[in-house]
């Protein structure tokens, strides 16, 4: 559930109308609602109700300070994959014990950061990663809790560039080499072996991968209890997918997810950290897009708007489906097959292919739907396009929460060398 709807004829969020928003801030847009984005961390924590369990939101989804304060106050962590994402989740107030932090590429002053700050966890990924870990960790006599990162060899069964959980993936230790990395981890005096982490993939629209894992997971964790390893958590990840296409495309609820947690590691009396992204922020955000030109080709019509692939590269990265509705609530029932492109110098700039959407002319708004995450944080000034502004509602008022930069700020992060400005000499 999303709180997009149409009121007396206009798409609203929540309280505030889209096309009046676009009237104050210009287009295109990111829109958030604070309601969607609170019901979704709610309805997945209460799923859970009566486990241990705590919520590590995936920052990489979506790095708004104003997004991760809102979940944070709805209780949630951060699950981190990077130095600068670490300093986004301080910055939006949540605790370091509330933070795990994953990734394959941890570079030693992100693990210095991280240790010095006092994170929670560490989720290792390599056994690099783990001397350099204890080392770092040793010096500063400090013990690093982790999790060994397993990959199950399972198949998630969605895009290949978000499956992270098969062998050939880069994520992750092998399942058949991690005892041995965990009694090596046992050796290091600055390490504290207490859990294992999982993650497969991302936009899992089934429960049999997850169960897969899980298994295999909960095997493990009774090996390595048998051999001496004192494991009291599991890091299950996220990955639970959100419905793009409507109702025709309805994931497992939470709650299904929750009770095949519950039959396949329930047993283990282990603490749960879980790390949502996509399922929180995704339907919680569009994109506002104007159109520029109705253009007639010879097979068929584009859509031309000023939202590109730079904006929100997912239809053309991941062949990704976005819903898409006319801001003005359509009065009849006449329809047109349009290309929806971007101005972006590229064939791949797109936003949907031959779609069927009420008749539109230049000057309408539309709304890019599930555009939450993955959105915003994968955008870029290619064509020296500014980012677009971000924006959050909170009932009936609105906040800029990110500004569209102007062309000077983006040129003034270039510069000329001397010997190319025309009235400075070389000092050669």
């Amino acid at each position: 559930m999303n709180h997009f709807e149409y009121q007396n004829g206009q798409l609203c969020a929540e309280g505030v109308s889209v096309a009046d928003m676009a009237a104050e801030v210009g287009t295109p847009f990111y829109c958030y609602s604070s309601a969607t984005l609170a019901r979704h961390a709610r309805v997945f924590l209460d799923a859970f109700k009566g486990q241990p369990v705590r919520l590590c939101y995936s920052v990489k989804a979506n790095s708004n300070l104003a997004v991760i304060a809102t979940l944070a106050a709805e209780g949630a962590g951060a699950d981190i994959v990077s130095g600068g994402e670490l300093r986004r989740a301080l910055a939006a107030g949540i605790e370091p014990s509330q933070i795990v932090f994953s990734g394959v590429g941890k570079t030693a002053s992100e693990l210095a950061f991280a240790l010095e700050v006092g994170i929670d966890q560490f989720n290792v990924e390599s056994e690099p990663e783990l001397e350099l870990l204890a080392k770092l960790a040793a010096e500063r006599n400090l013990v690093a809790k982790i999790a060994i990162r397993v990959n199950p060899d399972v198949d998630a069964k969605t895009h290949e560039k978000i499956a992270t959980g098969k062998a050939e993936n880069k994520f992750g230790i092998s399942w058949k080499r991690a005892p041995a990395v965990y009694a090596h981890a046992a050796e290091l005096p600055s390490i504290a072996a207490i859990g294992i982490d999982v993650h497969i993939g991302s936009q899992l629209t089934s429960l049999e991968p997850f169960e897969a894992a899980f298994k295999r997971v909960a095997s493990m964790v009774e090996q390595l209890r048998r051999e001496g390893h004192a494991i009291s958590r599991i890091d299950m990840g996220g990955g639970l997918g959100i419905p793009y296409r409507g109702d025709n495309d309805i994931p497992p609820h939470p709650d299904e997810y929750a009770a095949l947690v519950k039959r396949t590691v329930g047993r283990l009396g282990c603490e749960l950290t879980f790390e949502p992204g996509r399922m929180i922020v995704g339907n919680a955000g569009i994109l506002v897009s104007r159109v520029i030109y109705v253009k007639e080709g010879d097979d068929r019509t584009f859509l031309i708007v000023d939202a590109a692939m730079n904006d929100l590269i997912r239809p053309t990265l991941y062949e990704a489906f976005h819903e898409i509705l006319p801001v003005e609530e359509p009065s009849d029932d006449e329809r047109v097959t349009y290309d929806i492109v971007g101005p972006v110098c590229e064939t791949g700039d797109y936003m949907a292919k031959a779609r069927s959407l009420p008749r539109l002319k230049a000057g309408d708004l539309i709304a890019i739907m599930s555009a939450g995450a993955y959105g915003a944080v994968q955008a870029s000034t290619y064509n020296t396009r500014p980012l677009v502004p971000e924006v959050l509602v909170h009932g009936d008022e609105f906040a800029v929460i990110r500004a569209r930069p102007d062309y000077d700020e983006i040129l003034r992060q270039d510069k000329i060398p001397l010997w190319l400005q025309p009235d400075k000499s070389s000092t050669r």
